[in-house]
């Protein structure tokens, strides 16, 4: 559960999708979703440039079908390409709105945040700018995915604005990043 959302406890990601070639196996990745769905699955992650900017459209021909309050999506900003601050940011949470059907985000993140990244929202405003866009009812939730080093996490998971975080967890190796140290 999560600030009154319940959430499952597995999420679907859309980074790797089924493909035909060089565009999703739309038939393939129908099933698997619809399986995903019917097991109880409601948390759909994708970003904006996940499998050559196809999963966000995709997801959005997907989950536009359903019911808006039978799920949840996660859409994460890629700071890397926010060069002219709000303007960017607007441009790019736009897009995302257009191309997944909704009139909010449920679980917005920064990409793939690192302490340069941290560093770059900071420079940019990317924090107000989110605290804007969940004033307006945008998007529900904020945080951001991470990669870098437990201590870089530590000190950014406290900031007052992160209501959630995504950590690589890979169960192979999990002492990469801040894998278990960052989940307790």
């Amino acid at each position: 559960e999560m600030c009154g959302d319940k959430v499952s406890a597995l999420g679907f990601g859309c980074m790797r999708l089924p493909m035909k070639g060089e565009e999703i196996d739309a038939e393939f990745a129908t099933l698997m979703l619809d399986e995903a769905r019917d097991a109880g699955v409601n948390y759909f992650d994708t970003a904006y440039f996940y499998l050559g900017a196809r999963s966000e459209p995709f997801m959005g021909d997907y989950l536009s079908k359903l019911p808006r309050d039978s799920y949840y999506v996660a859409t994460k900003m890629p700071l890397w390409s926010v060069n002219e601050g709000e303007k960017d940011l607007n441009k790019i949470f736009n897009d995302q709105l257009k191309k997944l059907k909704t009139d909010y985000i449920d679980f917005y993140l920064l990409h793939s945040m690192s302490q340069g990244t941290f560093d770059k929202a900071k420079e940019i405003g990317a924090v107000e700018w989110l605290l804007k866009q969940k004033k307006k009812g945008r998007v529900r939730h904020i945080g951001f995915s991470f990669h870098d080093s437990y201590e870089v996490f530590e000190k950014h998971v406290a900031e007052d604005w992160v209501e959630f975080c995504q950590l690589q967890y890979n169960y192979m190796d999990t002492s990469i990043q801040a894998t278990t140290a960052g989940l307790q």
